[in-house]
């Protein structure tokens, strides 16, 4: 592992290193840490797949083997996808399935028949269906809407977890599949507000701390729906450019660390709002390049700490918005490059910096 001293001479971004370091996860399938995290594979794919696209790499990785897995983690009985093959269905991994499908324009290769259980006397399907025909006939959509609790919000599987990240995924889920129109708009902005504070900040469910990471769910999700009249938008910007410190990193919410994946749920709900010139991004920027593995590739959440694909990803992310050079922008309110919501029709008036050079 880098020291701290040799991660914070960082003055670029390593994008061949962090590359080959995507490349290499999951590699060695008898390390215990690769059995400990299958909790998160699905997500973690996305993550390494998404950063990939924003460094213009996305041909690094194998498709065909990446779809394949994908579709082994459908769960027929459920009519959603789990985090690993043999996972039961979660709706965070359902999101991360599509996005996938969608990032590798892969959703003609869906065999509806082998992954929705389904009454053939009810439909006649084809040998091959697009993930969007599969979800508006088939089971999947039905269960992200089943999973709309009476009060608005929104469980993240069939055990009934509440949380705004659940909404935010169910809302994401439905606009990429272009179904939002069966979305009860109104009983899901209402809990949304509800969660809000004082301080303008947005927490996990009623009555629970503003998060920076809940504020991004919740700002993109009323984003997505055209809602942001529905909030004090000057509050909550004066709340977020609160949380840069002395060493330009970002925190999640007062008194705690700086945590480079702020980078990315911070400036993208600052760039929903159309106020990222609040940010010191030099700043900024000189943090997020201080937490790269300079030997062996990845962001940690700080300097000298073990890198991950997840901050890996929301330190590009972060970057792409503050315009810097060699890296494709990346929509806020979705986490997925802008000319992928370009082509679906659902980019949102969001300003990212202008490209440095």
């Amino acid at each position: 592992m880098s020291s701290s001293s040799s991660s914070s001479s960082s003055t670029e971004l390593s994008i061949p290193l962090h590359v080959k370091y995507i490349q290499s996860l999951g590699e060695n399938k008898d390390d215990l840490i690769y059995h400990m995290t299958s909790h998160l594979r699905l997500n973690a794919i996305y993550w390494g797949l998404t950063a990939l696209c924003v460094m213009n790499r996305q041909d690094a990785l194998d498709r065909e083997e990446m779809i394949a897995f994908v579709m082994s983690c459908w769960d027929e009985e459920a009519g959603g996808f789990g985090a690993h093959s043999g996972h039961d269905a979660h709706i965070h991994a359902t999101l991360s399935a599509i996005q996938i499908l969608i990032l590798q324009d892969a959703s003609d290769k869906i065999d509806v028949p082998r992954v929705v259980n389904c009454e053939p006397s009810k439909h006649i399907f084809h040998s091959r269906r697009t993930l969007p025909e599969m979800l508006t006939e088939g089971l999947p959509l039905l269960v992200i809407l089943s999973l709309q609790q009476p009060s608005g919000v929104f469980a993240g599987d069939a055990f009934g977890e509440i949380d705004t990240r659940f909404s935010y995924i169910a809302v994401q889920s439905l606009s990429l599949l272009g179904q939002l129109d069966k979305l009860n708009v109104d009983k899901t902005v209402s809990y949304v507000l509800k969660c809000r504070n004082f301080d303008g900040g947005f927490g996990a469910v009623v009555g629970a701390e503003s998060h920076a990471a809940m504020v991004f769910v919740c700002v993109a999700l009323l984003a997505i729906l055209d809602k942001l009249d529905e909030i004090d938008q000057e509050t909550l910007a004066w709340w977020l450019a609160e949380r840069q410190l002395p060493n330009g990193g970002l925190n999640g919410r007062p008194q705690k660390l700086e945590d480079v994946c702020y980078s990315f749920w911070v400036l993208s709900a600052m760039s929903i709002l159309g106020k990222l010139t609040w940010i010191d991004a030099d700043k900024l920027i000189q943090f997020i390049l201080s937490a790269q593995d300079p030997e062996n590739g990845g962001i940690a959440d700080r300097p000298g700490d073990q890198p991950d694909v997840f901050h890996t990803l929301f330190g590009v992310a972060g970057l792409s918005l503050l315009g810097y050079p060699g890296l494709e922008t990346i929509d806020p309110a979705y986490c997925l490059p802008e000319s992928v919501t370009k082509r679906l029709g659902l980019r949102k008036n969001w300003k990212a910096l202008p490209k440095r050079t």
